[in-house]
């Protein structure tokens, strides 16, 4: 077991706690904890790129860390009003979309290996400045009104262009594949 992966087991461990604070309004404690899984996942990263520790579970656990952790924040912040839920929504079914993506490539036996693509890393970016401001507003009791509506508007914007790109990707693989070049077959 690697050190990076072993941080990434810790961001893991994080998102239930950071989820219990969020329910308990206890949003010191979610701030801190969303600040240390962000910190932690860029620790990771260079550690295993400096140190050569990268791994094949790394390659999987990091992006699934990441991904628990921002859409049960999501969640949670829908979920107590804190964010539309036409943007929760939207979220959770790009990610739905892409893993029943490559699940359906798998079962098919042509699996697609998904690469981040310029919009979706901007789009997670966009997503977990929103979450941090969100949380540092409520921690801090501070309102950064035009600030917020702004992020609401830009991640809905980036999460169906994410999603819309993904899926010609997806399509693109797809095509042809299991159908027959005979007509009547």
């Amino acid at each position: 077991m690697t050190i990076p992966n072993l941080i990434t087991i810790l961001r893991l461990v994080l998102v239930p706690a950071v989820v219990l604070a969020m329910l308990q309004a206890r949003w010191d404690w979610a701030f801190a904890g969303f600040l240390v899984a962000g910190i932690s996942d860029g620790v990771d990263g260079f550690i295993a790129r400096r140190f050569n520790q990268q791994s094949a579970l790394g390659a999987y656990l990091d992006p699934v860390a990441d991904k628990l952790l921002l859409v049960s924040v999501f969640v949670v912040m829908g979920f107590i009003g804190q964010l539309p839920l036409w943007l929760v929504v939207t979220m959770v079914s790009r990610d739905a979309l892409i893993v029943c993506a490559v699940l359906l490539s798998t079962v098919m036996a042509h699996p697609v290996e998904i690469k981040p693509v310029l919009v979706s890393k901007a789009n997670t970016a966009i997503q977990i400045v929103l979450a941090a401001v969100v949380l540092g507003e409520l921690a801090f009791a501070v309102h950064l009104d035009p600030m917020r509506p702004g992020l609401i508007l830009l991640s809905g914007v980036l999460t169906v262009a994410s999603a819309a790109a993904y899926l010609v990707a997806w399509l693109r693989h797809m095509s042809g594949y299991g159908e027959s070049s005979n007509p009547d077959i």
